[in-house]
């Protein structure tokens, strides 16, 4: 299983990517949190927003799906997108999470 997550400017538009993602396949569950506080330097300036995180989990297979589709819709000029290895998973979620990405 693999874990990727991205922020967004708003909860709607984090609710909005995250519901799209699931029923496109593209993941098998995405989790919105927030709001965070995200401290970044932009064009020479140290900025603070507020922002959504969507966190991701889904199968090899589908990650590099999930990014394109993730960046042709995000707002931000510059997404964040991180994916991580599980270390571990237990084989009961696997299964259910595998199963959500057969339609």
């Amino acid at each position: 299983m693999r874990i990727a997550w991205t922020t967004l400017p708003d909860r709607a538009s984090a609710d909005q990517l995250a519901a799209a993602a699931v029923s496109a396949h593209l993941a098998s569950c995405a989790q919105v949190e927030g709001p965070i506080s995200s401290h970044y330097l932009w064009d020479g300036a140290q900025e603070r927003s507020e922002e959504y995180r969507v966190v991701f989990k889904g199968m090899p297979a589908q990650i590099a799906s999930l990014e394109a589709w993730v960046h042709a819709r995000h707002p931000y000029q510059v997404p964040e997108w991180i994916v991580i290895k599980t270390e571990h998973v237990s084989e009961k979620y696997l299964s259910w999470a595998r199963s959500r990405l057969n339609p």
